[in-house]
């Protein structure tokens, strides 16, 4: 209990002590996000979020490191970094979407060789234990899906964060693990002053591709743990599948009407714009924080309903 204490407070410290001065280096240098027309916001604004955070957890894990103190699994920082890196460089040069898939690919296959993978499907589409191969595809496949979903996610303020936050938070209590429940604290410590950086009117900070790729990173690898047939510490019933996607039906939800829209108008199904469902949930609000409660709120709803009434 003490530990966790301790992680949440230097996790909270530290995110509120890197996102004041890397907004402030940003604003500095004139690393601005640019105001379009798609954009969300008329001030200032800064894509440091995701970097703040991240940097954080690098520094905590480098420092756990030097004193031999592994309180979750180091490893996982190679492919988190290697993710976050292209996240950045998307940032600041608008990354090819081929040079991201790419990336993305090989950040599975990393997760898959530190046991990250999907090997049953518990009766979805009449399967249940696949082989080693399809359970690769399947794993890089849906590492694909969810990442992408967070980054197409991320066009509103405080969205992507909260939906964050309500992941991690749900996978931390219901399916609590060894290797990821020290590193989803820190990561949630982490997150909650995000809102105030991210909501308020002026000088905001945006999580970025680099927070939202990584942030998507992150709850891929709890849906795996959740999956893994291994794992038996449960405090949910239901069926597995059918859960881990109503976790993530909104981001699975928008991603999907977005694609069949761009595809119906014969347009590149990555090319941005406002078509989005928490869009067009806030020309009717005309609040972006009522928005998000609206999604986070029906979502947790959904939830309850399918594994209390189903």
């Amino acid at each position: 209990m003490k530990i966790d204490i301790l992680i949440c407070t230097i996790g909270f410290s530290s995110s509120i002590v890197l996102n004041f001065l890397f907004n402030k280096w940003f604003v500095k240098k004139n690393k601005i996000d640019a105001i379009n027309h798609r954009s969300s916001h008329q001030v200032i604004a800064t894509k440091s979020g995701g970097i703040s955070v991240f940097t954080g957890l690098f520094i905590f894990s480098l420092f756990l490191y030097s004193f031999k103190k592994e309180i979750f699994d180091f490893s996982l920082i190679i492919p988190l970094s290697t993710i976050f890196v292209i996240g950045v460089y998307d940032d600041f040069y608008n990354a090819d979407f081929k040079l991201k898939f790419f990336i993305q690919i090989i950040v599975a296959k990393l997760f898959i060789d530190q046991g990250f993978v999907i090997t049953d499907f518990y009766g979805f589409l009449g399967l249940d234990h696949v082989s080693y191969i399809l359970a690769q595809i399947t794993t890089i496949l849906v590492f694909l899906l969810i990442v992408n979903a967070f980054n197409f996610m991320d066009g509103i303020d405080g969205l992507a964060i909260f939906f964050t936050l309500f992941t991690l938070v749900f996978f931390n209590y219901y399916s609590p693990s060894n290797t990821l429940s020290k590193l989803n604290l820190f990561c949630i410590s982490s997150i909650i002053p995000l809102f105030y950086f991210n909501l308020r009117k002026e000088n905001k900070i945006f999580i970025g591709d680099a927070g939202s790729l990584f942030f998507g990173s992150l709850v891929a690898i709890n849906i795996f743990n959740y999956l893994d047939p291994s794992n038996e510490s449960l405090l949910i019933e239901g069926n597995r599948v059918l859960i881990a996607v109503t976790v993530l039906l909104y981001p699975l939800l928008d991603l999907l009407q977005v694609f069949t829209i761009r595809i119906l108008n014969k347009k590149s199904p990555f090319k941005p714009d406002k078509n989005h469902l928490h869009h067009i949930l806030t020309k009717f609000t005309k609040h972006h924080f009522l928005t998000v409660l609206i999604i986070v709120t029906i979502n947790a709803l959904v939830l309850f309903f399918v594994n209390n009434l189903l």
